[in-house]
């Protein structure tokens, strides 16, 4: 059986808050509780946005509070991350793209491709013709996880949905026949579902969360939901999953005005 701890969109700043909320002390929290109850897990997987605007300030100190971590971590881009960054500070598989923070894990269960959907000066996402290459060449016989930041398809999450994964049906297309179950960040609300028949999953953030999409709104008046974070634990074994969620701390913790 294969164990991994996800985590997802920390949006870790080395000073200053977001939104009222110190992502530091979330982090701490969120790896503090991790080391206490799930030190037996193989590895854990960030899925990316994990800095803020201070690029190298950012990827500095964070290195510092992952190397708490008991278990090894891989991180994956996002939106708001630095590709330059993420080489410079943080360690990254041997068998890494070189152009792209793309790689893949291997397990005795499983076969883990951790993506990379950066688009530079986007929010939304971008899966090139580079990147689909080395996916395709490493869809085999194992079971195979994609844990990647940016969602391929709509969730309903009005106004996410705008910001999602740039030509998701020609992703989509491509591992229609060669991925188990898809594992992704960005939303920062967790959600679940089958999308051509693959099953998916999303989190809620270790920073702050999204508001749900009922009231409706939109990003000029984006106010978090008053929602504690959490964390995903996935069992993995025989080609079957199963993901809890976990919460770490209550929504007051880090929490500053």
């Amino acid at each position: 059986m294969t164990k991994i701890i996800w985590m997802t969109d920390p949006h870790f700043q080395n000073e200053g808050l977001v939104d009222d909320l110190n992502p530091r002390t979330r982090l701490k929290a969120a790896i503090a509780h991790m080391n206490a109850h799930h030190a037996d897990a193989d590895f854990m997987v960030l899925t990316g946005d994990l800095v803020g605007d201070d690029i190298e300030g950012d990827y500095r100190l964070l290195a510092t509070y992952l190397a708490e971590s008991k278990i090894p971590v891989y991180p994956l881009v996002g939106n708001n991350d630095d590709r330059a960054g993420f080489r410079a500070h943080l360690t990254l598989p041997e068998n890494t793209m070189d152009e792209f923070i793309q790689y893949k894990v291997d397990t005795p269960d499983a076969t883990i491709l951790c993506l990379d959907t950066h688009m530079v000066g986007s929010h939304a996402g971008q899966f090139c013709a580079a990147r689909q290459e080395w996916l395709a060449a490493h869809l085999g016989d194992m079971p195979t996880y994609v844990f990647m930041h940016h969602p391929p398809m709509d969730l309903h999450l009005s106004p996410q949905d705008e910001i999602k994964l740039a030509d998701g049906d020609a992703f989509l297309d491509l591992i229609a026949n060669g991925v188990d179950h898809l594992f992704i960040g960005h939303v920062h609300r967790p959600t679940c579902g089958t999308i051509r028949g693959i099953p998916f999953a999303t989190l809620r953030a270790l920073s702050f969360q999204a508001p749900p999409p009922q009231p409706p709104w939109d990003w000029s008046g984006f106010v978090p939901a008053k929602e504690a974070p959490h964390y995903g634990v996935l069992y993995i074994e025989n080609g079957n999953v199963t993901l809890q969620h976990t919460d770490f701390c209550e929504y007051e913790t880090g929490i500053e005005r």
